[in-house]
């Protein structure tokens, strides 16, 4: 039986600028070409499950009734991802103000419009769901009464707890699966002395840290898990974390084991950093595959001990 994944949260159309950095505070920067993507952390995450395949994709989103939102649910609808739309028409289809730097860094200002009018009554059937995948791009409020929802009805609750914030213990305590950068884990775990306290802190079955070029670490039912990056030279980072989040999502549906589900997460997320783009970069299932089938660019035991190292296991 396939398997079913709900993704819930924003939806936004990025507006890029590429420049040779990103401006400092009070200074400008004379950019290069701009262009318009579609994204949002939801949206990106909801694209990157239905690309990596084997489940099917369903998102509950808000947008404005305007232009902006027309690229957002075209690029969902073709990735095929079964639209759950809530329409605003007092408030604008959220948008991100994007400037991306030569070295693919980037910084991003959202603005979240019609992501603010998610409720909890908006929550669409959860009848055979297995995961729901959230993040805090929506109201907190609303984060926590869908997974409410999710747990009491036996669904498995994923957060990406992005952009980070302190959470609440009911929220933790709600969660199977817990998705977090460093920057988010010390936000969320009480700026912790190190990653092995940060981990120790949170009461999440399964919490996992991307640790950007490094790779990632997992902390599942007591057992630690390491996935190094793959090695890429990048272009664009936006998305990355998404496109993490999605494909790992997307692999534990279709009952693949935490440790091969990292490894399809980090090979798809390195493939996105090669491209520009939110939703425009993210892989599909075939060009992921073929990555893994190449030998000589997974990484292997010395990777593995290098960042166990560095992680202090």
């Amino acid at each position: 039986m396939t398997s079913t994944v709900l993704v819930a949260g924003s939806a936004n159309l990025d507006f890029v600028v590429r420049a040779a950095h990103v401006p400092a505070p009070g200074e400008t920067v004379l950019g290069r070409e701009f262009r318009t993507f579609p994204g949002g952390k939801g949206a990106n995450q909801a694209v990157a499950c239905a690309r990596a395949g084997g489940a099917d994709t369903r998102m509950l989103l808000a947008l404005g009734n305007d232009d902006f939102a027309r690229p957002i649910e075209a690029s969902l609808i073709d990735a095929g991802v079964q639209l759950h739309t809530v329409r605003d028409v007092q408030l604008s289809t959220g948008t991100a103000f994007i400037c991306l730097s030569d070295d693919a860094e980037n910084a991003i200002t959202v603005a979240p419009g019609a992501n603010m009018a998610l409720t909890p009554e908006h929550l669409p059937s959860l009848d055979g769901v297995q995961w729901l995948l959230l993040q805090l791009e929506t109201l907190l409020e609303t984060v926590l009464a869908y997974a409410r929802a999710a747990h009491a009805a036996g669904v498995k609750v994923a957060l990406n707890a992005a952009p980070a914030q302190v959470l609440p213990a009911e929220l933790l305590a709600l969660l199977d699966m817990l998705i977090v950068n460093e920057g988010e884990l010390d936000v969320v775990a009480g700026n912790p002395p190190d990653l092995a306290t940060g981990l120790s802190r949170l009461d999440v079955p399964c919490v996992i840290v991307t640790l950007g070029a490094r790779g990632c670490l997992a902390r599942n039912e007591g057992h630690t898990l390491l996935q190094p990056a793959f090695s890429i030279s990048p272009l664009d980072t936006t998305a990355a974390g998404d496109t993490f989040c999605g494909t790992l999502v997307a692999a534990l549906a279709r009952g693949q084991a935490l440790q091969h589900a990292l490894l399809a997460a980090s090979a798809a997320s390195a493939l996105a950093c090669t491209r520009l783009g939110a939703q425009s970069s993210i892989p599909d299932h075939a060009e992921v595959s073929a990555l893994l089938a190449d030998a000589s660019r997974v990484p292997g035991a010395d990777a593995h001990a290098a960042l166990a190292a560095w992680c202090a296991l």
